[in-house]
């Protein structure tokens, strides 16, 4: 079903690539492209203009709103807003594997070696190439370079005294998250390069996993008849190649570092902000027949020839003693470290490097409160921790490979799953340490709880497991900027809750204590035009806040909608909490957020306005399709809602509370008639109950709330909400409709379809596609034993952004059958996650029947 088509489509990257070379040790299965290849089709961002004439006059109130907001927040405050229709980012297809662990910022490298994207400020993004960050080769033979080149295929008008211009016919890059190599070979000297880029990303690794480091491995392969002394140059700007690297003040410094019988010599960068100050580090570790050498400052502008002259001279750096004097305002500044040695004929040398940078301490954009990272836990919250960091890295980087090799190779050596999944399977993780993620300790004065405590219904002030294993937060987007976005994050749990469950834990920790909370302060919300709370008691707050704010002191960034009117996110929270019990079977978890859950259902079952049992709709009842209007009860909806009557159900029977269990029993019975009679048109649930002329859309996620009660264990027909046949059967339309009928099957599923096979565009995000939707779509399908259907549906999304878009490493939120992508680097399509753990259940289920089989 997808191996004709998948190896094309795996082929056309690499096929500009002319060498036979194919490295050393770099893995069969990843994302793997030429560093000579170019994507033909470039698409735009989705922004205002791009909505079509009747949707802008089912929002002109909401446009001249938003306008005017927009005009405030950027014009008078200054301000970047937290979704900006207006200026979003154009697509450049450059990005690779981020470097460095979670929570501590990232700096993220592009497949063709360009340090680019950086992430030091929490969660706020800057999107520059600082062309002088850079791996340079020397080699030379009996005492004379013969050959020396920066490994780019850049020509930058500046540092011309530079060898640039490497020729990417032949170099090719491959990434498997968290690891990635980029093979060259040498044009003419018959030597390949292979370089490994480690971060210290390890599931259920609490401590190294939080380091701001990355290792750099360069294997060296000489296949002349002769020796050759090999030299690689790692240039470093102190900056990020944002203005302020030019305030002034910034100075650099070698450092030599011994511990525990390892040395580690390199520079650090001090770069001296009045806010957020911090050292980035470059390092090599000394070892016996290893010199590495240094050029403490120079300057990244000009043809740069002194710097070029002094590794060609004799294949290492100056290395001159002390600190390099305070940049003035205007100045920018740069650091080199070399290490070298010999490669014997015919043999493989390997030599190490580590970039690592230290901002133990953040402040938000508010500058209320100061966090301390996580990694200070360990290395220290003084700023002075990047020469300990970087030897930890150095003398460890082994022992996480084989932590990372452990855990990937099961999945890696089943021949039962196409190497295209096993790619979007660890590269769509590159979000958890990309995503503008933070991972801060608990300060000793935070309370959790919201003032409300565990005697009255609410939690303790500080958690035993935050105050273990601190505060987690992940934007919406890079694009929309809003920590821990609550709908999304339904999806993308998946991926903390198998991996890091403490930190997924501490997420619905923190989310339970603002259920409580309330905000009475009126704002205008964008959608509606009216003054209404910033946040209501015993709802589920739709984000935890923007980083250009306060994060986890005002909640709500997202002020397009009242949240108090939308029914799934308190739904959602339910859902979570017994999905993660099921698969952690943390008890007190379960006992702490029993009474939240009941105070959110008691705040749902408002909506129940005509007894029956099913919570109805009235404009944009839920926040996952906000922009989708719906009246009456709802597949998705009134889905999520049966399937929280189900697992409180289950619940309640785990804590013994009898009354509680019949009255939700009682509106699950009721509520699964109701849905049943008023949405199931004998192939597939209608969108919604109105009878309006697009109510029988088929929705592609109109089984979500029957995907989490799969994913959670509740199999047994007591806690079943959908008739089994009637699922497939709906998963079936939804596959032959959404998927097969859209595209030609080869871009996953649309949003809405009509039942005559046509997109249903009366929304935007109607005929679009979400690429997290789709994972969690194809998990569903696979619980149901739908795996080739699921794998099919699934294959289309990751072949159209990795392989045909050029999106790797920025995978969107949505794109259109044609021209259109909106939201680039989205939190959701972590839910290919899912997909695993439906596997996972999946084998499972086949052992425990075989076994049965075997003992009848």
């Amino acid at each position: 079903m997808t191996s004709e088509w998948g190896e094309k489509s795996t082929v056309d990257l690499m096929s500009r690539y002319v060498s036979k070379e194919m490295g050393h040790g770099v893995p069969k299965e990843g994302w793997r492209i030429c560093l000579a290849h170019e994507f033909k089709e470039k698409r735009k961002p989705f922004q205002a203009k791009d909505v079509s004439l009747s949707n802008v006059m089912d929002h002109v109130g909401l446009g001249i709103r938003y306008l005017k907001w927009w005009y405030k927040k950027t014009q008078v405050e200054k301000k970047a807003p937290f979704i900006d229709m207006f200026r979003a980012l154009p697509l450049r297809q450059i990005y690779g594997a981020p470097l460095g662990g979670i929570g501590g910022g990232s700096i993220t490298r592009g497949w063709r070696g360009e340090f680019c994207r950086w992430q030091l400020n929490p969660g706020m993004y800057h999107y520059k190439t600082v062309i002088a960050n850079q791996f340079t080769v020397c080699l030379r033979r009996g005492g004379q370079t013969v050959y020396q080149q920066v490994l780019s295929v850049e020509r930058p008008p500046t540092l011309q005294g530079w060898n640039w211009g490497y020729c990417g016919e032949y170099a090719f890059y491959h990434a498997l998250y968290p690891r990635a190599w980029t093979v060259y070979q040498l044009p003419g000297q018959n030597v390949t390069l292979t370089c490994r880029q480690i971060s210290p990303v390890i599931p259920h690794d609490y401590q190294d996993s939080s380091l701001p480091v990355a290792v750099f491995v360069w294997d060296i392969e000489n296949k002349n008849d002769y020796d050759l002394d090999v030299s690689i140059m790692f240039t470093m700007v102190n900056g990020s190649g944002h203005k302020d690297d030019k305030s002034g003040g910034h100075w650099n410094e070698p450092f030599h570092l011994e511990k525990n019988g390892e040395a580690v010599s390199g520079i650090l960068l001090h770069h001296c902000t009045t806010v957020n100050p911090y050292t980035l580090c470059i390092a090599a570790r000394e070892q016996p027949d290893r010199e590495v050498s240094h050029q403490t400052a120079f300057s990244p502008k000009g043809t740069c020839s002194g710097l070029w002259s002094d590794l060609i001279t004799d294949g290492r750096l100056d290395s001159p003693t002390g600190s390099s004097p305070p940049t003035q305002k205007g100045e920018k500044v740069a650091a080199a470290l070399a290490v070298g040695c010999s490669v014997p004929a015919h043999k493989l040398n390997s030599l190490e490097f580590c970039l690592a940078w230290d901002m133990p301490k953040i402040t938000f954009g508010s500058r209320e409160r100061e966090h301390v990272r996580r990694y200070a836990c360990y290395f220290g919250a003084k700023g002075d921790a990047s020469p300990s960091l970087s030897h930890h890295a150095l003398t460890h980087y082994k022992q996480w490979e084989k932590a990372i090799e452990d855990w990937q190779k099961p999945i890696l050596q089943d021949s039962s799953l196409p190497s295209w999944y096993k790619s979007a399977l660890f590269n769509e993780l590159y979000f958890v340490v990309d995503g503008g993620t933070v991972w801060v300790e608990l300060s000793e004065d935070a309370d959790v709880s919201g003032g409300v405590r565990t005697e009255d219904g609410g939690l303790p002030a500080q958690p035993a497991l935050i105050k273990e294993y601190g505060r987690f937060a992940y934007l919406e987007g890079q694009e929309y900027r809003m920590y821990n976005t609550y709908d999304v994050h339904f999806y993308a749990s998946f991926a903390l809750i198998m991996l890091w469950p403490k930190l997924a834990l501490s997420v619905q920790y923190d989310i339970a204590g603002t259920v409580v909370q309330q905000d009475p302060t009126e704002r205008l919300h964008l959608m509606n035009g009216r003054y209404s709370p910033v946040k209501t008691k015993n709802v589920v707050p739709h984000d935890i806040g923007d980083p250009d704010d306060e994060p986890w002191q005002r909640l709500n960034a997202y002020l397009i909608h009242d949240t108090a009117d939308w029914k799934d996110l308190n739904l959602k929270f339910v859902l979570q909490v017994y999905r993660d019990f099921h698969l952690t079977q943390d008890s007190q978890y379960l006992q702490d957020m029993w009474p939240i859950c009941q105070a959110v259902m008691e705040s749902e079952a408002k909506f129940d306005q005509d007894g029956d049992g099913l919570i109805e709709n009235s404009g944009y009842a839920d926040q996952t399709y906000d922009g989708w209007a719906v009246t009456g009860p709802s597949a998705y909806c009134g889905g999520l809602w049966l399937a929280s009557l189900c697992v409180m159900c289950k619940m309640a029977r785990l804590a013994n509370r009898e009354e509680a269990y019949q009255r939700y029993k009682d509106l699950l019975d009721r509520g699964s008639a109701a849905f049943d009679k008023l949405l199931w048109n004998g192939k597939y649930y209608n969108y919604d109950s109105s009878g309006r002329e697009l109510s029988n859309s088929v929705m592609s996620d109109q089984c979500a709330g029957h995907w989490f009660l799969r994913a959670s264990g509740l199999e047994e027909e007591a806690y079943q909400a959908f008739p089994k046949e009637k699922i497939r059967c709906a998963l079936k339309s939804v596959f032959d409709l959404n998927v097969m009928s859209f595209s030609e099957g080869h871009m996953g599923a649309v949003n809405g379809m009509r039942p005559e096979g046509m997109p249903d565009r009366s929304s935007v995000q109607s005929d679009e596609v979400w690429i997290g939707v789709v994972y969690g779509l194809a998990a569903t399908m696979i619980h149901e034993g739908m795996f080739e259907e699921g794998m099919r549906t699934a294959e289309g999304c990751y072949r159209t952004v990795w392989e045909r878009l050029g999106m790797a490493f920025q995978t969107p939120e949505a794109y259109c059958e044609k021209n259109i992508y909106r939201s680039l680097a989205y939190m959701r399509p972590l839910s290919v996650w899912a997909m695993q753990l439906a596997l996972n259940t999946s084998q499972r289920d086949n052992s425990v029947l075989a076994k049965t089989v075997d003992t009848d």
